[in-house]
């Protein structure tokens, strides 16, 4: 069925997007994998070829546009060429909106034009070694020590741990208010006190620095608080559905491909004397992955949509959720039985097929697993 979400401005910058990968990314990503970090490079690069800053105003060197849709042909551009490392979702669709919704005029001039640039990436640090999904376990504090927080704690598995200019921390200031005493501080690069642990070694998505940090007795000034004082439980509440959307995004765009690649291959590999897709039973399963994709798409298109329209409250949080879990359990579902169709070689690392089978494999982990998905709608429905 022909999409009907796209104009010809997105198609346009789709284009743009394949050229930036092309030129920019698929030369470098093996040796991006191997280092286990993406080059400061590709960030500028993408920063000149205006794919950083999308929604971020043109007077601090964004693009100006909030429409959601070129954010989503970013992802799934990305996705189907199988290059997660260089985390340009991250940095625009889950932390940007934290900058441009609740910065004060100073942060957004201090912070948004290298944000735009490529020169200042960024990272949010809201995971601990004992807290994931459960916001009122976070154990990192901040005390208020007049003109500035005095932070403690740790953070891990934070996407671009390392190669982070800005990180955005949430801490807890209030000791004694649960999910409700916690603040947004953002952490900038050469604060004292602030150590990066190790690239941590991930099954997938090698490239994609990941890390553990580490605050002892970091100064963070209190123009580095970012919204309200004791508000980050309902900061990031706020921008959760554009998170998840962005997975969900991501999560059919995979599924799409990984049956694309497979249909074209079962069409050229032979067994008993004849191509594997005369088998029924391929047939059958080609048939199902396709009509899982299918039905898929036209729900997150609609959700796509919905949270695009600048006349609207945007998607909401559970309709964002529904999206993030069923979108990326089909991508785990239809890699398995991809690669189960690429018979040995989709054990190969390097066959497409095996790559996306681990670099995938987090989608229904992180943004909130698909269980926390589950809660949430279960508790709308039934209070």
């Amino acid at each position: 069925m022909k999409r009907q979400l796209y104009s010809a401005d997105h198609e346009a910058f789709r284009a743009t997007v394949r050229t930036f990968l092309e030129k920019e990314v698929l030369p470098h990503y093996e040796q991006w994998e191997k280092d286990g970090i993406v080059s400061r490079e590709a960030w500028r690069a993408a920063g000149r070829q205006g794919l950083l800053g999308l929604a971020v105003d043109e007077e601090y060197g964004g693009g100006g546009t909030p429409d959601f849709r070129y954010a989503s042909v970013l992802a799934e551009e990305f996705t189907r060429a199988g290059t997660p490392g260089l985390a340009i979702g991250l940095h625009n669709d889950i932390i940007g909106p934290y900058l441009t919704s609740l910065g004060t005029e100073e942060q957004k001039r201090r912070w948004l034009p290298g944000f735009c640039s490529g020169e200042t990436i960024t990272a949010i640090a809201m995971t601990e070694p004992g807290a994931g999904s459960d916001l009122q376990g976070i154990r990192t504090t901040a005390e208020d020590h007049g003109d500035h927080w005095i932070l403690n704690g740790s953070k891990t598995f934070i996407s671009n741990g390392i190669l982070a200019d800005l990180v955005v921390v949430v801490a807890r200031t209030t000791p004694e208010g649960g999910a409700h005493g916690l603040s947004l501080l953002v952490v900038e690069r050469g604060a004292e006190g602030f150590e990066r642990g190790r690239n941590l070694d991930k099954i997938g998505q090698k490239a994609q620095d990941t890390a553990e940090l580490f605050f002892h007795d970091v100064r963070v000034p209190k123009e580095n608080l970012l919204g309200e004082l004791n508000g980050a439980f309902v900061h990031l509440m706020t921008n959760l559905a554009q998170e998840r959307m962005a997975i969900a995004v991501a999560g059919i765009a995979a599924a799409e491909h990984l049956l694309e690649i497979t249909t074209a291959y079962v069409k050229e590999r032979e067994a008993f004397g004849r191509p594997l897709s005369r088998l029924q039973h391929i047939r059958f399963e080609i048939a199902e992955m396709a009509t899982e994709c299918a039905v898929t798409r036209t729900f997150v298109d609609r959700c796509i949509v919905e949270h695009s329209d600048p006349d609207g409250a945007g998607l909401d949080a559970v309709h964002a959720s529904m999206a993030k879990w069923w979108a990326t359990e089909l991508q785990k579902r239809v890699a398995d039985r991809c690669l189960q169709l690429h018979g040995g070689y989709g054990y190969m690392s390097e066959f497409p097929v095996a790559r996306a089978y681990t670099d995938g494999r987090i989608q229904t982990i992180y943004g909130g697993t698909t269980e926390i998905m589950k809660e949430i709608i279960g508790r709308s429905l039934l209070g």
